[in-house]
């Protein structure tokens, strides 16, 4: 569906570039067979009009123009459309070099390497090779899962998907609809943000934790979506980055040097362990299940609640 949907855009696209004059609405649909295709004239309707306004929202710039006889007819001119010469300097051109250089190891390793050829031929130096190690560290990106590039087809594409979710806390994994926002990387995980149909609120979801096959829905979006900078706050407070309030934990000496790097306060209480002050904020609970029997909380009672829930849970399987 992805691909017929481009194609039909490609089309349009074409057509409008293509044009001395402008073309009315009966011209577009008897030049493009997916239009021919469409039952009514309605369904053709909508169908134009969301091609319209996907165009424009890539940046295709589309004039409407009446004529005379009050017709209204569309066109894209190419003095309109035409990007302006792209120079790179030696630094600009190895900083998007180095960009390409992230997903080199990701799902994303073709695209990457396809954007660098056009990176050579706007100006980036042959003797600068983005992919030479030229320092003891090198930017990766790793993506595993399986859901992160239908997700991400997803977001771009503003299309709902459905996927099966398994929670930290439930034995079993249950469907989900969502309307995908955006995929945010923290502490080497990565979420994707969006509208929870079922719930009628924004959440935010694990993809180590989506099992199966992420499945496009029909549809468009029904909730409004906020602006990079919201999409990024929700992620960070939901992965537990913002915290506002203090828990009190026991951990076992020499163990779990995040928790210790996070640490307010650390106070040895001997025998092999230590109590540790850490900031307390959403998903806190979830990141101290990882450190198992390695950890202990006092307080507050409800985030210790909700660590054995979750270790119960895994011992469930």
């Amino acid at each position: 569906m992805a691909i017929a949907k481009a194609e039909r855009l490609m089309n349009l696209a074409l057509c409008l570039l293509g044009t001395r004059r402008p073309l009315s609405k009966r011209e577009l649909r008897e030049s493009i067979e997916a239009y021919l295709e469409a039952g009514s004239d309605d369904s053709f309707n909508r169908m134009f009009e969301r091609d319209k306004d996907d165009l424009r929202e890539l940046g295709l710039v589309i004039e409407t123009v009446e004529n005379l006889d009050g017709e209204v007819g569309y066109l894209a001119r190419r003095d309109s459309n035409r990007l302006p010469p792209i120079t790179l300097d030696a630094e600009e051109a190895a900083a998007l070099g180095l960009a390409a250089k992230v997903w080199q190891q990701a799902r994303l390793a073709g695209a990457a390497s396809g954007a660098l050829q056009k990176l050579r031929a706007a100006g980036l130096p042959e003797d600068v090779d983005p992919y030479e190690p030229h320092s003891a560290l090198e930017p990766r990106i790793p993506v595993h899962e399986a859901a992160f590039e239908p997700l991400m087809l997803a977001c771009r594409d503003r299309r709902p998907v459905m996927f099966d979710y398994r929670k930290a806390t439930a034995a079993r994994p249950e469907p989900r609809h969502v309307e995908p926002w955006a995929l945010e990387c923290w502490r080497g995980h990565w979420y994707l943000a969006g509208w929870d149909r079922d719930r009628g609120a924004e959440r935010v979801f694990r993809l180590s934790r989506i099992t199966g096959k992420v499945r496009s829905r029909g549809g468009r979006f029904t909730a409004e979506v906020p602006d990079v900078v919201t999409v990024r706050e929700t992620v960070a407070s939901w992965a537990g980055e913002i915290a506002d309030r203090s828990a009190l934990i026991r951990l076992r000496t020499g163990s779990g040097y995040p928790l210790r790097a996070k640490a307010t306060s650390v106070r040895e209480l001997g025998d092999g362990w230590d109590e540790l002050e850490i900031p307390y904020g959403h998903g806190l609970d979830a990141w101290l299940v990882e450190f198992g029997p390695d950890v202990v909380v006092l307080e507050p009672a409800e985030l210790r609640a909700d660590v054995v829930d979750r270790l119960r849970a895994v011992a469930k399987g």
